[in-house]
């Protein structure tokens, strides 16, 4: 018989994100609600990705583009 481990990592149980902007009914995203952008960007300016965010390939498309948008305008940084 082998000993017990003590190293042994524990698998995190995930919970399946789900996108928020489909739970609000959103399906336009203005690149002047600054506010909604800051939520999915670092503070480098990078855009967060779907698996971080949970957002649906719709969403992350509309959202990319808004952040596109509001970076030209210097409305986000």
């Amino acid at each position: 018989m082998k000993p017990a481990n003590p190293r042994r990592r524990r698998r995190k149980v995930m919970r399946e994100k789900t996108c928020r902007l489909c739970e609000n009914k959103i399906f336009q995203i203005d690149f002047k609600d600054v506010e909604l952008l800051k939520r999915y960007t670092t503070e480098g300016g990078k855009i967060l990705p779907r698996r971080i965010t949970g957002n649906c390939f719709k969403h992350q498309k509309l959202l990319a583009i808004a952040v596109k948008r509001a970076r030209i305008l210097a409305l986000v940084l």
